[in-house]
This record gives C-alpha cells, sequence and structure tokens, in this order.
C-alpha cells in the first residue's frame, strides 16, 4: 500500500481544502481505495465510507442496486463502474464518488474479461470512466494497480473540477 499513500495523501489535502468529501466503492482491489484514503490523519474530514462490493448480495445489501438497476449491464463493465460511483456518492451523501470493478486474477471473470481488467469510474462535478487492462494474471499486482489508477482517476477529476 505503501505506493498508494502519495496519490491519497495528494487527494485528501485537496478533498480538506475544498470541504469536499468521498466516498468508495471498490471490488477486486479489495478495499485499497479506502484504505489509502484513509491512512491520512484527519481522512474523517473528506471520507464518507466504503464497501467492498464483490458479489451480487454485495451490491443489492451495500448499494441498494436490485437485479432490475442492471438490466442491460453486466459487472466489470464502464456502465457497472459509472453506476457504483453515483450510488455510492448519492447513498453517502459525498461531493464525489469512485468505484472500481474487475477481475484480479489469477484468471478471468466469467463475462469473458481476462486477469488484469478493471473498469474505473468517477461521479461528482467532473465525471469519468475508463478500463485498465494490466496484461498481468498477478492478483496482488493487479489490485494495486486497480487502485492506483482510480485514485489517479479521482485526483484527475477533482482537478478538473477547479
Amino acid at each position: 500500500m505503501q505506493d498508494l499513500l502519495p496519490i491519497a495523501t495528494r487527494i485528501g489535502l485537496l478533498l480538506k481544502a475544498r470541504g469536499e468529501t468521498v466516498a468508495v466503492s471498490e471490488s477486486a482491489a479489495g478495499g485499497l481505495v479506502a484504505a489509502s484514503l484513509l491512512a491520512l490523519p484527519g481522512a474523517s474530514a473528506y471520507f464518507r465510507g466504503g464497501a467492498v462490493v464483490y458479489t451480487a448480495e454485495a451490491r443489492s445489501g451495500l448499494l441498494g442496486i436490485a437485479a432490475e438497476d442492471m438490466r442491460g449491464m453486466r459487472s466489470a463493465s464502464e456502465p457497472y463502474a459509472a453506476l457504483c460511483a453515483a450510488t455510492i456518492r448519492r447513498r453517502l451523501g459525498a461531493d464525489w464518488g469512485i468505484a472500481e470493478t474487475g477481475a484480479a486474477g489469477p484468471s478471468g471473470n466469467r463475462y469473458g474479461d481476462a486477469a488484469g481488467h478493471a473498469c474505473l469510474a468517477v461521479a461528482g462535478a467532473v465525471a469519468r470512466v475508463t478500463t485498465l487492462e494490466t496484461g498481468s494474471a498477478e492478483r496482488e499486482a493487479n489490485m494495486r494497480r486497480f487502485a492506483a489508477a482510480a485514485l489517479a482517476l479521482l485526483e484527475q477529476a477533482i482537478s478538473e473540477a477547479g
């Protein structure tokens, strides 16, 4: 997690300076995004909460996203990441929502995505969504790369929002 702390610190300082808050929904990153944002002293000023949404049961129970809300989309996709980011933002009353969903490895997911596939989204004053393909089946390395990419996307969006 040490490699995630510099960007998480920059984000925390930005959010504190702006008086804004963030909420996190992550899957394959397994809590690394939230842990990184919480590592900065004073995180309670900007961190509203987070959830590791790893299963359909977690999606329903933690985010309140029902099966009918998923009609026409699948997990580990850009539309799903955007839905999770917007939902966690709304449910926790945050200025920013960030979401990550993917397949860390060593194998791919049931949708045919290879290990190293992740979709990332930010919802807020600026909305962003992107897909990352690491080309690696190394689970732990992919988890860190997914978290780093999600944090980078959040930092970019916050900076663009001015």
